[in-house]
């Protein structure tokens, strides 16, 4: 028979047994990975949340770049037919389409694969530039999964003090397990070391040995084995930018209003690049009373 004490003492830690169980957090749910193409990492609930549709453009839109959406096309259908393939670093000036080559890649290697023997998907996973420190949990969190997957990472950079650029170079190539062989990491940046100058520069001036403080930076971007480099467009590059936006979207309006249109919103913004071409076309659309479906 059981004293009062001891049921006393019985209750006292089933109840903070139940307060624990309260307080640790339920462990991650995998996700329904057939039910989208994307998903965005969730770092603080370690969670992948589904994109039912993603912000890209026609992979055809993409002017200018011809080689580099070549490069990229190659490596991406590679790996998601399950062969050899890199990490890529998307670098160079702003506004040149890095972030939508990477969506546009995606959904055309899945479009061109889609109904071939042995092929389940390509998934594309999105994390952010802070939660970078997390990417070795959420590689963990892919291992097993019977997909192949594209982590991508927009606007990709560190600076100052920041270390968890080490949580990257782990994640790609270091560690006892090493990358999962169904994950593969693109990211972009304007930077093609991802570090600023300065950085590199105050590493050599007060480390013991100037040359290994900064060569563990650089190192950083030898983790992606195809760097792609974007650069400013001509100004005939960012024409046919515009007129094949124009094109796409059914805007009707003179070809010489288009023309001039266009290189003043250019001059205007100090830039002519995809962005700057696609925001004309915004404005072209409003004016003429056009939606962009």
């Amino acid at each position: 028979m059981t004293s009062p004490a001891s049921q006393n003492t019985n209750d006292l830690l089933a109840r903070i047994a139940q307060a624990l169980e309260r307080l640790s957090p339920p462990p991650p749910q995998k996700p329904d990975f057939a039910g989208a193409d994307a998903f965005v990492w969730r770092a603080e609930t370690q969670t992948l949340a589904p994109v039912q549709k993603v912000s890209r453009v026609e992979i055809g839109l993409l002017r200018g770049v011809d080689f580099l959406r070549d490069q990229l096309l190659g490596n991406t259908e590679r790996f998601a037919r399950g062969l050899p393939a890199n990490n890529v670093l998307l670098w160079g000036a702003r506004g040149m389409g890095k972030s939508s080559l990477v969506k546009a890649a995606h959904a055309d290697v899945n479009a061109r694969l889609a109904g071939e023997p042995g092929f389940a998907g390509l998934k594309l996973i999105e994390i952010h530039r802070e939660d970078i420190e997390s990417l070795p949990a959420l590689m963990g969190f892919l291992r097993d999964a019977p997909f192949s997957f594209l982590v991508f990472c927009d606007d990709l950079s560190f600076d100052g003090g920041d270390a968890s650029y080490k949580s990257l170079k782990a994640a790609l190539e270091g560690g006892v397990e090493g990358r999962p062989g169904n994950v593969l990491f693109y990211a972009t940046s304007n930077r093609r070391h991802l570090l600023p100058r300065d950085m590199m520069d105050n590493e050599r001036s007060t480390a013991i040995n100037p040359g290994e403080a900064v060569e563990e930076k650089v190192s950083l971007s030898d983790r992606f084995g195809l760097w792609l480099g974007f650069h400013k467009c001509s100004q005939d590059d960012y024409l046919a930018m515009v007129f094949a936006y124009a094109k796409y979207f059914g805007l009707e309006a003179p070809e010489e209003q288009i023309r001039a249109e266009s290189l003043e919103w250019a001059i205007t913004r100090g830039s002519r690049s995809g962005r700057a071409a696609f925001q004309y076309i915004q404005d072209l659309a409003g004016r003429l009373g056009k939606k962009l479906d």
